[in-house]
């Protein structure tokens, strides 16, 4: 990152942030996230949420069926100072597999239009309103599927 910008006008504590943030690498595989302690946990925490909330029920693929794959995804969540907050790892399917019309019929996903937010913040700051940041766990875990879909282990869960 030194080859491209200058941290000589950055505040010291800015600069501590972005030596934090540049510091640490997130995993792009399961066999590089499985060797350190802190993955390993935040695997755990996830596969613990997704059976907490009924996500799935451990079966056999019926004959004909095909299966979807899965993936680990890794992100470290940072405070405000730099200091890491948590590791993140979610277990997502490999939906792009799937055909319309066969694995499915149809999408929908709410998501907020970044104009809807600048709405938002404008009046907030028009009216001197506190505003705070969360991260919301496990977020899509509450819609209704109602198409069958088979999933693969994750690995290293067989």
């Amino acid at each position: 990152m030194h080859h491209f910008l200058s941290i000589s006008r950055f505040s010291s504590t800015h600069s501590a942030h972005l030596a934090n943030i540049t510091a640490t690498k997130e995993p792009h595989t399961y066999a590089q996230a499985i060797l350190d302690p802190n993955w390993q946990k935040a695997m755990d925490e996830e596969l613990f949420a997704l059976q907490l909330n009924q996500t799935w029920t451990l079966t056999s693929l019926r004959a004909g069926q095909k299966s979807i794959g899965c993936k680990w995804i890794y992100k470290i969540k940072y405070n405000s100072d730099g200091s890491v907050d948590r590791y993140k790892a979610r277990l997502i399917a490999k939906g792009y597999t799937q055909i319309e019309g066969v694995n499915y019929f149809k999408t929908f996903s709410p998501t907020t239009k970044l104009t809807t937010l600048r709405c938002l913040f404008t009046i907030a700051a028009a009216r001197n309103w506190f505003t705070h940041q969360l991260d919301v766990q496990n977020t899509f875990l509450h819609g209704t599927l109602y198409e069958i879909i088979y999933m693969d282990l994750p690995p290293g869960h067989h």
